[in-house]
């Protein structure tokens, strides 16, 4: 298993190759400023008190404060923790949102615990980290395994702790308690609007474009709908349990209907069943790996058909993938272009928070849309300019923005 803290700093390294930064930037950015360790006492059900490891990791603020998820998972390890909380500060950086990176977790099961113990853990977890977070200072989100109720519970620890009102220290909160409208589509409709970029500057024909979704969750969903509803035929699907494929077209809606009620996208009818390996090899235009990272390797890619890739997911593509993809002249679109509707749209969740004002959905919309359109046009022409695969052109353009603002800081 390829430590993810090692492949952020090798990729960092190969960036730099590309832009002007002196060794004092480049050793700053090589390391989180700070990371936050603690161990969470939680009191179970049985009446036992169990210790859990936690993590914050915050890279950089350069930009403004840090910002990014907490996961609840049992293989979170500090060093992701790490590596992931650098990818913040470079997806803030490619749309141009005025935050840096950060990313929490905690070593846990949640799918073993009670509801009881899971917002237990959520306030242990929080009454850890509130001295080191705030409006303005780092802003969480939720993450693998963490959702609108564990925000909440999070959000009213914290002001427990401080004595304070301040929704706009955690993003992704429900609806009633600031969260905003258009946050559990963004992902998926931020990937859309890459998307329908990429089909405009290559020239192609909506009805003739044939896609298949690898992972079909929330961000997949959403992204599956807008496409089809824009005219673009669903070919192919997948979960954890299998693949299907239907040569005419699949119904986005329909299969999630279908899933929601059996748990998997397999047996959905008038599909043929396939396993997940040979969707990432379907002969399609565009594929977009929307479950796990690093699914498409050097042991594989060499077999991907399709023409372009959208990764919704973080971190689909290995190093050693990207290369291949890039010489076999398959355009791969970075997950810190692809998703980053999320964090751009909790970013418009802290601003109504701190403004007290709220948007409607179609503003919400407008807006998403109007940064991702900005930030494709800039990773695009970085990508022609420079000859390089698009996620080195995304990081070139992040990195040296990054690099800029330390700079005007005297850093």
């Amino acid at each position: 298993m390829s430590n993810p803290w090692k492949n952020a700093l090798k990729q960092l390294d190969n960036v730099v190759k590309y832009i002007e930064v002196d060794r004092k930037t480049l050793s700053l950015l090589k390391k989180p400023k700070k990371v936050i360790r603690a161990d969470l006492k939680v009191k179970m059900d049985n009446g036992k008190v169990k210790t859990f490891k936690a993590f914050r990791s915050q890279h950089n603020d350069a930009a403004g404060v840090y910002k990014g998820g907490i996961r609840f998972h049992p293989g979170v390890t500090e060093d992701e923790v790490k590596a992931l909380s650098m990818w913040m500060t470079w997806k803030c950086s490619v749309v141009g949102i005025p935050y840096g990176g950060g990313k929490g977790g905690v070593i846990c099961d949640p799918k073993q615990m009670s509801q009881g113990e899971v917002e237990r853990l959520s306030r242990a977890y929080m009454r850890a980290i509130a001295p080191h977070v705030g409006a303005w200072i780092d802003v969480p989100a939720p993450d693998v395994n963490t959702n609108p109720q564990i925000m909440a519970w999070m959000v009213d620890e914290y002001e427990k702790v401080t004595g304070k009102h301040e929704p706009g220290v955690i993003t992704g909160k429900p609806i009633e308690l600031g969260g905003s409208q258009g946050r559990g589509v963004a992902t998926g409709l931020g990937g859309f609007y890459v998307t329908e970029q990429l089909v405009k500057v290559k020239k192609l024909k909506k009805k003739a474009t044939r896609f298949a979704v690898q992972g079909y969750g929330n961000a997949a969903y959403w992204y599956a709908h807008f496409m089809s509803k824009a005219g673009y035929r669903m070919v192919g699907a997948s979960d954890s349990k299998g693949g299907i494929y239907r040569e005419k077209e699949l119904d986005p809606d329909k299969l999630m209907e279908y899933k929601q009620k059996t748990g998997s996208v397999v047996g959905f009818k008038g599909s043929k069943e396939i396993t997940n390996e040979e969707l990432l090899e379907l002969k399609v235009d565009i594929l977009a790996p929307a479950a796990l990272e690093n699914v498409i390797t050097k042991e594989n890619a060499g077999r991907v058909k399709a023409k372009y890739i959208i990764e919704l997911a973080n971190g689909p593509v290995t190093p050693e993938a990207d290369e291949i993809l890039h010489k076999k002249g398959i355009i791969d679109l970075p997950d810190v272009l692809c998703n980053a509707g999320g964090v751009t749209v909790s970013y418009f969740e802290w601003v109504q928070n701190n403004m007290g004002y709220y948007w409607e959905e179609k503003e919400v919309y407008e807006k998403l849309k109007r940064i991702m359109d900005k930030a494709f046009e800039e990773v695009w022409k970085v990508y022609q300019k420079k000859k390089v695969n698009p996620r080195m052109a995304a990081y070139i353009l992040a990195v040296d923005r990054v690099v800029q603002v330390m700079k005007l800081r005297g850093r």
